[in-house]
């Protein structure tokens, strides 16, 4: 499974799964690039075959609706766009 990585500053593992076409996903991202937050992705819709199977599987282990978007960050996964639990999870202490 191929993810794709954006640079900035390091935040511990943070891996997010996506739709090409979800605006909440697009949402996500853009946050993520304003505090310059370095992490994974993969749109979903995008992976074909075994790897689809493998993406999918994957994010069944954290979110086992395998709704849209869902951030893991250091294995705890926020569903949907929540732009104030995922600042949270990312604040530094």
């Amino acid at each position: 499974m191929q993810m794709n990585r954006v640079e900035g500053s390091d935040f511990g593992p943070i891996k997010l799964f996506t739709l090409s076409t979800c605006v909440w996903c697009k949402k996500t991202k853009a946050l993520l690039q304003e505090m310059n937050v370095a992490y994974e992705y993969v749109d979903v819709d995008v992976v074909e075959g075994a790897d689809r199977e493998k993406v999918l599987d994957e994010l069944k282990s954290f979110n086992p609706r395998c709704s849209f978007p869902s951030l893991v960050v250091n294995n705890n996964c926020i569903v949907g766009y929540q732009e104030e639990k995922i600042k949270e999870a990312l604040r530094r202490p």
